[in-house]
């Protein structure tokens, strides 16, 4: 229900311009309370006039009252008056203390009528009529009364004219519409990165991402593994990082698509590795410089199709695959051009937000300069896995217990592998 307010017009605000004429006679623009302001200070004008218009047809029946009651008490007189006197209006003012009203009210009653005046009939309306007098005198001089009166025709109007709610007031959150990854399958989700920078997914964790078919000239880059519904984090060669979400990729069994064709990196940038996980996991990233830093998957995360700077790259240095801390005790395994290996704990590597890190191998300045020197290879190696050297075609499994012949302390030079396994292309775990 809440998906539908918020998608359909079961559910809508509409703004309302309250261009009115107030109470000054100019057009403005008024609020809900100023306009309800307003309305009350014309109801009030509007009941007050009521009030006194009838407080002086009232006080006009009362005067006429007086003249008809002094005409029945003197109805015999009257009669002869008027039978014999050409103007008898100005007589009747003179005999008997009348006013023009008085008069013309006793001259405008038929004689037959004047005749049936009862002195309590008179008297009867008199008091009733001085009754509603000395009641509207009463609201009119007060605002507490008035505003009672006030009230209470509102509440009669209601009742009379008013039905029941049919639509109920109640307090809840403002409707939100479904979160579209709510809709999506949730399962496991392997993605694939391509030399050439193809991105793809495939469902499961089981697949191999080198057996998949690439396009002529194009190989296999990277991959990392996770759920439909999470981000998958791509890095590119300049240090940026960029964020989609797993579901909306191609699917393994085609090419892919090219990634630049749904974010916008730098000019020549090329695709140097992908990250997915949950938002608190640790990935490591580093250069070719032997500089590199821990982070936490969600601070990777970007909505610009421009990325977000994450890994501080050094001039000529290139961005090494990332790799995924699953354990705390896990080890960290970096390798060289100069055919050396150095395991160290991944807790002695900083965690940071972004930058270009603390050194992980020691490598000579002019030997890095000269591209003498550089890492070739990095991956975190948990307890219970092992660490495998690619060399060329052929590869090299290093059990967790002998990682010892390596092991040393962060920013040193390792040691040798053995002959025939110095040149590294690439380390990774099984």
């Amino acid at each position: 229900m809440a998906h539908l307010f918020a998608t359909t017009d079961l559910e809508r605000n509409y703004r309302v311009n309250m261009n009115v004429i107030g109470l000054d006679g100019r057009p403005r623009v008024l609020g809900l309370r100023e306009l309800l302001n307003e309305w009350l200070v014309f109801r009030t004008q509007t009941v007050t006039r009521r009030l006194e218009y009838r407080l002086g047809k009232v006080d006009k029946r009362l005067h006429i009252l007086d003249g008809l009651l002094i005409a029945y008490l003197n109805l015999d007189e009257v009669i002869r008056i008027i039978r014999r006197e050409e103007e008898p209006k100005p007589v009747l003012m003179q005999r008997f203390k009348l006013t023009d009203e008085q008069a013309e009210a006793i001259l405008e009653t038929k004689l037959r009528h004047l005749a049936k005046l009862e002195e309590m009939k008179i008297r009867e309306e008199q008091k009733k009529l001085a009754t509603e007098r000395d009641e509207i005198q009463g609201i009119l001089k007060s605002k507490a009364k008035l505003k009672k009166l006030i009230a209470s025709e509102l509440e009669a109007d209601a009742a009379k004219h008013g039905d029941d709610r049919r639509s109920k007031i109640v307090e809840r959150e403002a409707a939100q519409a479904i979160d579209a990854t709510e809709l999506i399958a949730n399962e496991p989700a392997t993605v694939v990165v391509s030399t050439g920078g193809f991105v793809r997914s495939a469902k499961g964790h089981e697949i191999d991402p080198r057996t998949l078919q690439y396009k002529t000239g194009d190989a296999y880059q990277h991959s990392a593994c996770g759920r439909s519904v999470q981000n998958a984090v791509f890095l590119d060669s300049t240090g940026r990082a960029y964020s989609l979400i797993a579901h909306t990729l191609p699917s393994a069994r085609g090419l892919g698509d090219p990634l630049s064709s749904r974010v916008d990196p730098p000019d020549g940038a090329t695709w140097r590795g992908v990250m997915m996980g949950e938002p608190e996991d640790l990935w490591l990233v580093a250069t070719d410089a032997g500089y590199g830093f821990t982070v936490r998957l969600k601070e990777t995360y970007s909505r610009n199709k421009a990325g977000k700077v994450l890994l501080k790259v050094p001039d000529g240095a290139l961005v090494l695959p990332p790799a995924p801390v699953s354990d705390a005790k896990a080890l960290v395994a970096v390798s060289s051009k100069d055919g050396k290996l150095l395991v160290f704990p991944v807790k002695d590597v900083p965690e940071l937000a972004r930058g270009k890190g603390n050194k992980l191998f020691d490598i000579p300045a002019k030997k890095f300069a000269s591209r003498a020197d550089h890492l070739t290879g990095m991956t975190v190696v948990a307890p219970d896995k092992s660490l495998i050297v690619h060399s060329g075609e052929r590869t090299m499994t290093i059990a967790w217990k002998d990682l010892k012949d390596y092991r040393g302390a962060r920013a040193q030079r390792g040691s040798v592998l053995p002959r025939g396994w110095r040149t590294v292309d690439q380390l990774e775990t099984d």
